[in-house]
């Protein structure tokens, strides 16, 4: 199963100069708790947006730069996004965990959507893909929760494939 994982503001805003522009704990507890022992999906600069190797996961970091190596033993890098067509076939759920291109190029694979949806606009330059509701549904929503730091609201959300189409 192909999972995407993302937190983002009022307007799809995902990122802005390769960070994110919030700190929200709670999120940041989320993602982890939802992609330990998992394989998690990345471009290239959202790789190097990590502080390590994200630890108990296994990391596939997508890049057309033929040169672009990475000699950890949990990270595998690949140069065809086609690669997870074929992936997504195995029996554990794996994540995309960005960046936007890579979102946008694999939401028609995706069977599930995890979102971190916080109530405020943020500046960015980077958003997160439509989604066509007419394909997934939502399927959980959490109640709406405060963050202190930030001063916004915010819940988490989980979209499911309609196989219905």
């Amino acid at each position: 199963m192909l999972s995407c994982i993302v937190c983002m503001g009022q307007n799809r805003e995902i990122g802005k100069n390769n960070k994110m522009p919030w700190y929200i704990k709670e999120d940041l507890i989320y993602f982890k708790k939802t992609t330990i022992g998992k394989t998690i999906v990345m471009g290239r600069k959202t790789f190097e947006s990590l502080p390590k190797v994200l630890p108990n996961r296994k990391h596939i970091v997508i890049t057309k730069n033929k040169n672009y190596s990475i000699s950890h033993d949990d990270v595998l890098v690949v140069h065809d996004i086609d690669f997870l067509r074929n992936y997504k076939r195995e029996i554990d759920e794996t994540f995309v965990i960005g960046g936007s291109e890579i979102y946008k190029q694999l939401m028609p694979i995706f069977d599930k959507i995890y979102i971190t949806k916080i109530y405020k606009n943020f500046e960015a330059d980077v958003f997160f893909p439509n989604i066509d509701m007419k394909v997934f549904n939502l399927r959980f929503s959490s109640k709406i929760f405060y963050n202190e730091y930030e001063n916004v609201n915010f819940n988490f959300e989980i979209y499911g494939r309609n196989w219905n189409e």
